[in-house]
């Protein structure tokens, strides 16, 4: 029985991601930062573990007490949405610290025993905003932007290895509370609130296409199960049309 660990698990596509998972007979390890075991369903194939992947001794003891596992799946982050010119040099720092800096530190450190098994699976959940910008997410875009680059590479260093390397890119989800937990800062400033208020229209406007949590787990299934599968996977309609236009 194979194990995979999920980082960011209290709520939306993380938490999918280990519903699904867990739904098809794998062990499961989830983690938050405030660990709340009654958001997934009781089982003996799951743990459900503290971490924060900005501290590093959070690090050391989540993947220390997960022991040997088989795919690792980067997903806690948060966003953003500010005019560049207003987004709080703080937060910017905060976002990178988590969204990037988190994703390689989780990376290096379960690489070790992949490497040595010559097998692993290295799955890291972007953004749909990386194939197609949109105004006013340009700190959180960046953010995610150097975790697509750093898997990139990370694919052709660690393929001699036996170790595959994955990119999802989900789009815009009603269904998580990502945009609850997004820092907004400015967004009625008079210089931009017009802009503002035609991106949130288009984002409300419910003919739009979105993503949902479970086209992420399904992305995610997809690159972990299907060697064939390509280095980015986008999840959701919308993400499948922006990938479509970016071709």
């Amino acid at each position: 029985m194979k194990t995979i660990l999920i980082t960011g698990c209290s709520s939306g596509f993380g938490l999918e991601i280990a519903r699904y998972f867990l739904a098809r007979d794998w062990q499961v390890v989830a983690t938050m930062r405030k660990p709340q075991a009654d958001v997934l369903p009781p089982s003996g194939r799951l743990r459900v573990l503290a971490l924060d992947v900005t501290d590093p001794q959070s690090i050391r003891q989540a993947v220390e007490a997960a022991g040997p596992i088989d795919v690792l799946v980067n997903n806690a982050g948060f966003a953003a949405a500010s005019p560049a010119e207003f987004v709080p040099i703080a937060t910017v720092r905060e976002m990178f610290e988590t969204n990037t800096i988190g994703t390689i530190a989780m990376t290096q450190a379960v690489l070790p025993q992949f490497r040595q098994d010559g097998a692993g699976v290295v799955v890291n959940v972007t953004s749909s905003l990386t194939m197609k910008p949109m105004p006013l997410n340009a700190a959180y875009r960046a953010t995610k932007a150097a975790v697509n680059a750093f898997t990139e590479l990370l694919a052709l260093e660690l393929e001699p290895f036996g170790v595959r390397v994955r990119l999802v890119l989900p789009g815009s989800s009603p269904e998580t509370r990502f945009r609850e937990n997004a820092h907004m800062v400015n967004l009625d400033h008079e210089a931009y609130a017009d802009l503002a208020r035609k991106i949130f229209a288009r984002l409300q406007d419910a003919s739009a296409p979105i993503t949902h949590s479970q086209d992420v787990a399904e992305a995610v299934w997809r690159a972990v199960t299907d060697p064939s599968s390509p280095m980015r996977i986008p999840a959701g309609a919308d993400a499948e049309a922006w990938a479509a236009e970016a071709v």
